[in-house]
């Protein structure tokens, strides 16, 4: 292992992930790092937040390419708070002059003059949580807007400029049915966006839902019809237009989420705020959770890790292959070998040629892919890499 490299390993991260774990209500299904929190609070988060990219700023960054501010719900900040948060990123970092920058939203937070502070200060993409256009589904999982607020917050940013602008939806909610992702799809197909994220409900540990399932009160659709609106969701949009460029995320041409990519593609980031996670020169970190031990640390001087991890060249390469898996484009075989200075079949063996011998993984000109037959169990595929690498 020790001849083994990542020639990437060296690389300057020129995306930049910023949490804001705000939120109005929390939602029944949400375990993200978020807090319902007073003015006061937010504005003692935005003065740490601009302290820590001080901090960062100060090894040397390149400039930006992406930056992602997500959530918690970061237009929850009032517009002259959201102004002078912006105003620090760019006093911080410099941005590349065609640099993605993305705010995540919920609907009910979104007014004009929001919109137009997120435009002056250089954002040009918008993420809304829509999750369903169905009000009775909206309730149901605790989301604090309805149907007409999305049509009006979508309005508003394509009014205000917003040319990128993605919708996310849900589906496999507790008593949803195919007519409810098909409305919601139609929905869409009628709105200015050049993008869709579309998810499986995941009952995740702590949550609301998980107690009720525990306790036999979460009515959830069934894997076969999950499964069904899963394929109702990627016919009806690239029907439409949309290219299926990655498991759960849809585009039309221009419209792919460049800082997710970077995710994808298993590349260096720089993350800022409590509980984020960065990736940089193969160390991942985390940062302190609460937003109250982050703004100490900051407050005596020190970046606010909870723990580093070191990623060992084994583990980046299964990395390569999982979050590759989960692109149209696949993992280049050329790519890999340029990395990791070894071929796929080198390092992952008898795994390896498994996939390809059961079809679960085909190379088309160069790459390697899943079948899209085979994406509703691309989870299954993945796990076959974990610990395969031979490390001997």
């Amino acid at each position: 292992m020790a001849d083994w490299v990542d020639r990437e390993a060296g690389a300057l991260p020129r995306s930049l992930y910023v949490h804001i774990p705000f939120c109005k209500s929390r939602c029944f299904y949400c375990d993200f790092n978020t807090y319902v929190a007073p003015e006061r609070v937010m504005e003692e988060y935005v003065e740490g937040l601009a302290r820590e990219w001080e901090m960062v700023a100060h090894a040397g960054v390149p400039p930006l390419q992406t930056v992602f501010f997500g959530g918690g719900t970061p237009t929850l900040l009032a517009d002259p708070l959201l102004a002078r948060m912006l105003q620090s990123l760019h006093a911080h970092f410099s941005l590349d002059a065609g640099a993605e920058v993305t705010f995540e939203a919920n609907p009910d937070s979104i007014t004009p003059d929001k919109l137009r502070v997120l435009r002056e200060y250089g954002v040009n993409r918008i993420s809304f949580g829509a999750q369903t256009f169905r009000d009775h589904l909206l309730m149901a999982i605790g989301r604090a807007h309805d149907s007409d607020a999305i049509f009006a917050a979508i309005d508003a940013a394509f009014a205000a400029g917003f040319r990128h602008i993605n919708v996310d939806l849900m589906f496999g909610l507790p008593e949803q049915t195919m007519e409810d992702v098909e409305d919601s799809l139609m929905r869409v197909l009628a709105l200015p966006v050049d993008h869709v994220s579309a998810y499986w409900l995941k009952v995740e540990p702590g949550t609301p839902f998980a107690k009720w399932q525990a306790l036999d009160q979460l009515p959830l659709p069934g894997e076969d019809e999950e499964a069904d609106m899963y394929d109702l969701v990627r016919q009806t949009l690239t029907q439409h237009g949309f290219r299926h460029y990655e498991i759960s995320n849809f585009a039309k041409p221009g419209g792919e989420a460049r800082h997710n990519l970077v995710y994808w593609r298993n590349q260096a980031y720089l993350a800022a705020g409590a509980g984020a996670h960065g990736y940089v020169r193969g160390v991942r970190h985390e940062n302190l959770r609460k937003i109250r031990d982050y703004l100490h640390a900051i407050a005596t001087g020190r970046r606010p890790f909870a723990g580093e991890t070191a990623i060992s060249v084994p583990e980046r390469m299964e990395d390569q292959v999982m979050l590759g898996l989960r692109l149209a484009e696949g993992v280049s075989a050329l790519g890999f070998r340029e990395r990791f200075g070894m071929s796929l079949e080198e390092a992952f063996g008898e795994v390896w040629n498994g996939l390809i011998t059961q079809g679960l993984v085909v190379e088309v000109e160069g790459a390697y892919r899943i079948p899209e037959a085979y994406w509703p169990v691309a989870n299954a595929i993945f796990e076959k890499c974990i610990g395969a690498v031979a490390v001997d």
